[in-house]
């Protein structure tokens, strides 16, 4: 029982970090743009292969 007495203090110190720490993200843009670098990784990049086989030849 005295166990609870401190897991309780500490969960809702840990749920307050939690919170502080997503609205920090949400106040520093970090979901702004969640579809750009997934879209990214499906896009090849033709134009940087094309001109180093160019410079290569």
């Amino acid at each position: 029982m005295n166990i609870i007495y401190l897991l309780i203090p500490l969960a809702l110190v840990l749920a307050g970090i939690i919170i502080w720490v997503f609205f920090w993200a949400v106040k520093s843009d970090q979901f702004e743009d969640l579809e750009g670098p997934a879209h990214r990784i499906l896009m090849d990049d033709d134009d940087t292969t094309q001109k180093s086989k160019k410079n290569d030849t």
